[in-house]
C-alpha cells in the first residue's frame, strides 16, 4: 500500500476504536510509568482531536507533576513553512479551539517570551500519528508540522509515538527525511523503534 492507502486503511481503524476512553486512559499510564518519562523535565503532549489517542485527562494530570508541559500548536516560520510553536502549558484555562478545532493557546499570546519553548529543551515528545508500525516507522496526516519538529529534536531526547493497537501496519511507507520513533506504545505492547539504528 502506498501512503495514501495506509492513511486511509487507518483512518477507519482509528475512527472504529471501541472505548477509546479507557484504552487512551492505558496507553497514557504506560508511558507516564515509563523511566525515561520519568527522568524527564521537560514533556511535550499532543493534545489529541478527532479519534486520535485521547490525551488531554493525562496532560491536565501532568500539570501536577512538577514537569515542566509543553504542547504544540500550528504555526509558520520567518519564511512561511509551517511549523509547531512549543508553548509551556500552566493551565487548560490558557487553551482554546484553533486550527482543525485542536486546543491551542491564542493567538495573541503566541509570542510571550516566557511561554516559548525551545525544541532542544524538550525531553521527551509524545508524538500522534495516523498509522505506525513496530520498528518506529509513523505516518501522519501529511501536512509535515511534526516532521519539521522531529527532525531538530536533540538525539538524546525520546520520541514516544502513541496510537491504539489497531493503527499498526506490517509496514509504514517511509520517506528518506521521515523519523522513526524510539518507541511505539500501544495498550497491549510497548515496541522498540529504529531511530538510532543505520539504514
Amino acid at each position: 500500500m502506498n501512503k495514501a492507502e495506509q492513511r486511509q486503511t487507518a483512518y477507519a481503524a482509528r475512527h472504529a476504536q471501541a472505548d477509546k476512553d479507557a484504552i487512551s486512559a492505558d496507553i497514557c499510564r504506560r508511558v507516564v510509568e515509563q523511566a525515561w518519562y520519568q527522568a524527564a523535565k521537560t514533556v511535550m503532549w499532543y493534545l489529541h482531536c478527532r479519534s486520535e489517542v485521547r490525551t488531554l485527562p493525562t496532560v491536565a494530570a501532568e500539570l501536577n507533576s512538577g514537569k515542566r508541559i509543553v504542547v504544540p500548536y500550528c504555526t509558520v516560520d520567518t519564511t512561511g513553512h509551517k511549523q509547531l510553536g512549543l508553548w509551556q502549558l500552566e493551565s487548560l484555562d490558557e487553551l482554546q479551539a484553533g486550527m482543525w478545532n485542536i486546543l491551542e493557546p491564542p493567538r495573541a499570546r503566541w509570542l510571550e517570551p516566557a511561554k516559548q519553548v525551545r525544541v532542544d529543551e524538550l525531553d521527551v515528545v509524545i508524538v500522534p500519528g495516523v498509522a505506525f508500525d513496530k520498528q518506529g516507522g509513523r505516518l501522519g496526516n501529511g501536512a509535515g508540522y511534526y516532521d519539521r519538529l522531529l527532525q531538530k529534536v536533540r538525539p538524546n531526547a525520546v520520541l514516544a509515538a502513541i496510537c491504539y493497537k489497531a493503527q499498526l501496519l506490517p509496514q509504514v511507507a517511509m520517506d528518506t527525511h521521515d523519523v522513526f520513533m524510539d518507541y511505539v506504545l500501544t495498550e497491549r505492547a510497548i515496541y522498540s523503534g529504529n531511530r538510532h539504528v543505520r539504514r
